[in-house]
């Protein structure tokens, strides 16, 4: 028996697989049979100690997720307004699931149920609390756990259709092609087509691997509309390749930002984690372009992260390092770092970036132009 089945493992969201806090009852008791709590990525959960009240636990869930209102939830069909999944062999006690499904000779059988509105759901829902507490900036709140763009509707398919197979070739032409509607159709009939994506990364070409990073995320945002749980066993793939030292790292890095960059709302969480692989010089450019691709969508996401650390860049002896950060500090509307970045609209130096997949040929003072152009937007703004 493989001690591996044996081990005790944390509690993780089958969406985003992050790992979840223990669920409670709140500090606002209300009318509940079972602990809740909630994801990063949005996503809610219950747990049912027994794992016994299967439809009464996910009826809770749902209703936990519509804020109370029943109404909501009674209206919403599964798939089209949200995403259902369960976490199994689960230890209230504990806070663990068990494998073995026995711990110190008591029996585990408990079950986590997890909730995730889609989108368009969440911020009905999100617009609706607001309404109930009269409170202000309803747009900036309903826009939480929502991202900057929504994914494209899921395709619908003909059962009697006959299914592709993923190959290393195909996924490779339809990648170089920039199709993404192609990849995500292949994606439904062969989950293989992810994987092969992710072989693809691995090239010497930094422009192929950035152009190929932005392919796969806008295929894995589309994804996590319907499988959000494939996408996040990929991202798991792709930090476990990126601290493996006995294989290099290319494209790696440039996938998570991507991924991350694609649905924000969904794995924003993993921007702290890729952040801290600025301290390896090998990835550190990969980092930056994966924070540009991010503040483009989310540029909270950035604040979130130490981002005053990335000034000093400001003064890297390499121009694309300099790009890169004057990109980010742009997107996200860093005044904190005007004067720094108007030291650079004199630096003709010229670089080669990749943005949405294209090569961009510009110069680092036209960037720093860029980025004191967007910072003035918002204090216009504030004005």
């Amino acid at each position: 028996m493989s001690s591996k089945q044996e081990h005790h493992l944390k509690p993780w969201c089958p969406f985003c697989g992050m790992d979840v806090g223990r669920p409670s009852f709140g500090t606002k008791r209300k009318m509940r049979e079972f602990p809740s709590g909630a994801c990063e990525c949005g996503a809610v959960y219950v747990a049912d100690a027994t794992g016994h009240n299967v439809g009464a636990a996910m009826v809770e869930c749902l209703v936990t997720a519509c804020n109370d209102n029943w109404d909501l939830a009674w209206d919403l069909m599964p798939e089209d307004d949200y995403l259902t999944g369960r976490l199994e062999d689960y230890d209230d006690v504990s806070h663990q699931v068990i494998q073995k499904r026995n711990l110190d000779g008591r029996a585990v059988r408990g079950v986590l149920y997890f909730v995730r509105l889609h989108r368009d759901m969440a911020e009905l829902v999100a617009r609706s609390a607001q309404k109930q507490e009269h409170a202000g900036a309803e747009e900036r709140d309903a826009g939480k756990h929502i991202g900057a763009e929504s994914p494209a509707p899921w395709p619908s398919l003909d059962p009697k259709r006959k299914k592709q197979r993923a190959s290393k070739e195909n996924v490779r032409q339809l990648a170089m092609a920039k199709d993404v509607d192609g990849l995500v159709l292949l994606f439904l009939d062969d989950r293989k087509t992810l994987r092969y994506l992710q072989r693809l990364l691995y090239t010497p070409d930094a422009q192929e691997r950035y152009a190929l990073a932005w392919i796969l995320g806008q295929v894995c945002g589309r994804i996590a509309a319907r499988e959000p749980g494939a996408v996040a066993d990929l991202l798991h793939r792709l930090f476990e390749a990126c601290a493996d030292s006995a294989s290099s790292s290319w494209g790696m890095v440039e996938g998570i930002g991507a991924i991350i960059a694609g649905r924000p709302d969904v794995y924003g969480a993993f921007t702290r984690h890729l952040f801290a692989y600025m301290g390896d010089p090998g990835t550190r450019e990969a980092v930056l372009w994966g924070l540009g691709e991010i503040a483009q969508v989310r540029p909270d996401l950035i604040r979130t992260i130490p981002f005053y650390s990335l000034f000093p860049v400001l003064n890297h002896d390499d121009p694309v390092m300099r790009a890169l950060v004057l990109r980010i500090l742009g997107r996200m509307q860093a005044k904190e770092a005007g004067l720094q970045i108007m030291g650079l609209k004199h630096d003709d130096s010229k670089v080669t970036l990749s943005d949405r997949g294209e090569s961009i040929n510009t110069t680092v003072a036209k960037l720093a132009q860029e980025a004191l152009t967007l910072i003035h937007q918002e204090n216009s703004h504030v004005k």
